[in-house]
């Protein structure tokens, strides 16, 4: 499904990442796993288009996306779940998903979209109508991954889901993983902690 042959980005001067290839098929979960600061976010933002290759192919299903803009890789059917979960906070639970639903939908779909995102998440349900800036942390991070489901991903690329909630919802985030990738998601996850890494 997607292929990185000796990708090379860097900041400026400094060259981040060196060299890097790497595959994953459909219907896999993969995991980038490493200490802060090694390239697992850059990897994920020069797939997306953030952060383009200097040199390097990086392919999807065949097709050559390296360096497209982010909504071009978009529409080709990668959805990003950054790790700042960057929702918007004086919108409503419901707002945010069908913002995220906006280039890849119709407008007689969302609503059907939306239903699948709550069989999914339904605590998000129960707090339709609450502004994205009154959610506690694991509730944001479910919306994140909510809102990126409403683009109909071929493969989402989670960063660092797990990043500063209670192990409780750690965990419900993780099933909820698991889940989408038992209906045919596929899923790549940047990760710091082996045992989430080696239980996904």
């Amino acid at each position: 499904m997607l292929k990185l042959e000796d990708v090379n980005t860097f900041y400026g001067y400094s060259h981040i990442l060196q060299g890097v290839s790497l595959e994953v098929k459909e219907g896999e979960i993969v995991v980038l796993l490493g200490r802060n600061g090694v390239g697992k976010t850059t990897t994920m933002k020069t797939i997306m288009g953030v952060q383009p290759p200097k040199s390097g192919k990086i392919q999807l299903f065949g097709d050559d996306i390296a360096g497209l803009p982010p909504h071009k890789v978009s529409r080709k059917g990668i959805s990003l779940i950054p790790e700042d979960r960057r929702i918007i906070p004086n919108l409503t639970v419901l707002e945010n998903l069908r913002l995220g639903s906006l280039m890849h939908t119709k407008p007689d779909e969302r609503d059907a979209m939306v239903e699948m995102c709550f069989n999914y998440f339904p605590r998000l349900k129960e707090r339709i109508k609450h502004l994205g800036g009154n959610l506690s942390g694991g509730e944001q991070q479910m919306l994140t991954i909510a809102r990126g489901l409403m683009t109909r991903p071929k493969l989402m690329l989670i960063d660092e889901p797990s990043e500063g909630l209670a192990p409780k919802i750690v965990h419900e985030i993780m099933e909820i993983i698991k889940q989408l990738q038992k209906d045919g998601r596929t899923i790549m996850l940047v990760e710091q902690h082996m045992e989430i890494a080696m239980r996904l």
